[in-house]
């Protein structure tokens, strides 16, 4: 397999981009890695937190990258990643900040999908099926919305990952995002750019040209293309 991919992260109409990107790529041992982190609006040091998950998520799958994908892999590093975020955060004097995130790997053909909270990752086929989405870790109260599932302060139990795994075949796509790209504009019209006859890069310059017009937050996007090798 070869994987052809390509990132964007923009600040929006924000006054600073709380959205952080990782990836890694290791092609000769048939291995990649990309992660996105989104700051949580209304609470302090959004982008700390998400650059902090990105470091430690990244140094732990580079520090044990002959280890095989599984989902027991995603979820020691959550566990270390939690118990370091605690630690910054008494550090920071007990300051309130969380981040989601949503993460792929790929070793040989094996996909493996994690995310917790709003940040997204989209998985079309060759014909631009949706085969995989994820789906938001978000509840509704009095119209009032809470992420159930994240990095936050002093709450580890929230770092509870949803992962899915897959195996990717030519043509796949994998397209991950933080929320300022798909909560402002129709699944119809993103999708319907994800499924262009363009490269990565090309397909990534459109949506950015749409997301600096409609989109009222930060947006990071990396999109994966696999193809036959």
């Amino acid at each position: 397999m070869e994987l052809e991919y390509a990132s964007i992260t923009q600040r929006g109409k924000r006054n600073r981009n709380e959205d952080s990107f990782f990836t890694l790529d290791i092609q000769d041992e048939n291995r990649w890695m990309g992660i996105i982190c989104d700051g949580m609006g209304g609470h302090t040091k959004g982008d700390v937190a998400s650059q902090f998950v990105i470091k430690c998520i990244s140094d732990y799958w580079k520090s044990h990258s002959m280890e095989p994908d599984s989902e027991e892999k995603i979820k020691k590093a959550c566990k270390k990643t939690s118990i370091a975020f605690t630690e910054k955060v008494f550090e920071l004097n007990h300051v309130q900040m969380g981040t989601t995130m949503v993460m792929a790997s790929i070793e040989n053909d094996l996909l493996t999908i994690a995310h917790l909270g709003d940040s997204r990752c989209y998985y079309l086929d060759s014909s631009n099926h949706v085969l995989y989405q994820t789906q938001d870790h978000v509840s509704s109260q009095y119209g009032i919305e809470r992420i159930t599932k994240c990095f936050f302060s002093y709450h580890p139990e929230a770092v509870n990952p949803e992962i899915k795994q897959f195996h990717i075949k030519d043509g796949d796509r994998i397209f991950l995002c933080s929320d300022g790209v798909n909560k402002y504009m129709a699944s119809t019209t993103l999708l319907s750019i994800l499924s262009k006859d363009e490269s990565a890069k090309g397909i990534l310059a459109e949506l950015d040209t749409f997301c600096e017009t409609v989109s009222q937050d930060n947006y990071t996007a990396i999109l994966l293309k696999v193809h036959q090798a």
